[in-house]
């Protein structure tokens, strides 16, 4: 199992610890993913840190599919890819009807189809083989629908990119057997080693995809928060209102991805408890409601000691990439010694 560092996306300022990843790239580390939400882009970012960096990879955790047309991300993905030595990995997420439609402004639509047509129309820009050309439910390439110019023609892309490796953040069932099917690795969150949810799920997409495709040639690559320090509980309280914000309040009831997931725990009575309690503004409350159990279970936290021993179970069960958050430079050696 190797290791990556998650920068995730910003707050209120764009800050990066350049430090953190110039000592992550020295001591070997995998890769370093950016995010967005509705603030900063995941792409500007990774941009900064290739010219500050010499090996470790820069990955996209994730770029919003509804926010670019695929074209668009096949040409931010191959650009960033050459100027920084074939160092570039794509993930993609469908990001949720919240931000959809309420920030970019765009139809949801069908997640899973939209997401299959993206990752085709990327295969096939890298690909060079032919003029795009795509007629899909979400994508028309050349467009000849309402207020169409009619002018529009299949293009080749002039620049000569590589396939670039795709990661698609995907959560239920059916999303996570299509990424297995098409996709070259998985992003899964707040994932629990313990919990083997997932398992017909990757073994279906695997199966559909043929040609041996496996859990031997498929990068499973979770985001984890990693917190050292004696306390358990400490660290523990500090996992728990990330956990509440996304149980809570990353989605419309009914419709949160996150609180689905952990019904799917086993955790459904707390699952239902935070999203009342964080829907009422009582973020605290929801905070204190996370179960130790759920919160210790997707994370890594505690003496350098436990960490290391709790490294164990994300191995056996498949994990190859552990993209880890963390803010305490020393566990970057605790990990990298780990590796």
């Amino acid at each position: 199992m190797r290791f990556g560092l998650n920068v995730g996306y910003s707050g209120a300022r764009v800050a990066i610890d350049m430090s953190l990843i110039k000592e992550a790239d020295r001591l070997g580390f995998h890769s370093v993913w950016s995010a967005e939400a509705y603030g900063s882009d995941a792409v500007t970012p990774l941009a900064w840190i290739a010219g500050q960096t010499e090996r470790i990879h820069l990955a996209s955790g994730i770029m919003q599919m509804p926010a670019r047309t695929p074209a668009m991300t096949a040409m931010t993905a191959s650009t960033l890819d050459q100027l920084s030595g074939g160092r570039f990995l794509l993930g993609l997420g469908v990001s949720g009807p919240q931000v959809v439609e309420g920030w970019h402004g765009v139809p949801y639509g069908k997640p899973l189809v939209r997401t299959r047509e993206y990752v085709s129309i990327l295969r096939k820009i890298w690909a060079r083989e032919e003029p795009l050309e795509h007629q899909g439910e979400h994508y028309q390439i050349p467009y000849r629908g309402p207020q169409a110019s009619g002018l529009g023609k299949p293009l080749k892309s002039i620049l000569h990119g590589r396939q670039i490796p795709i990661y698609i953040a995907a959560i239920g069932p059916k999303s996570v057997e299509q990424t297995a099917e098409i996709a070259d690795g998985w992003l899964p969150v707040f994932y629990s080693p313990y919990r083997p949810i997932y398992k017909d799920a990757l073994a279906a997409g695997f199966a559909r995809a043929g040609g041996g495709k496996s859990l031997a040639n498929f990068d499973v690559a979770p985001a984890v928060t990693v917190v050292l320090g004696d306390d358990v509980a400490a660290c523990l309280a500090f996992i728990k209102p990330f956990l509440a914000l996304y149980i809570g309040g990353m989605g419309a009831r009914g419709k949160n991805f996150y609180n689905d997931l952990a019904c799917r725990y086993g955790f459904e009575d707390a699952a239902h408890t935070i999203q009342d309690l964080y829907l009422a503004g009582k973020k605290n409350e929801a905070a204190a409601a996370v179960p130790d159990a759920l919160a210790d279970e997707v994370s890594l936290v505690g003496p350098a000691a436990r960490i290391r021993d709790r490294l164990a179970p994300w191995r056996e069960c498949g994990v190859t990439t552990m993209i880890c958050g963390l803010r305490q430079p020393e566990l970057l050696r605790i990990l990298a010694e780990a590796a």
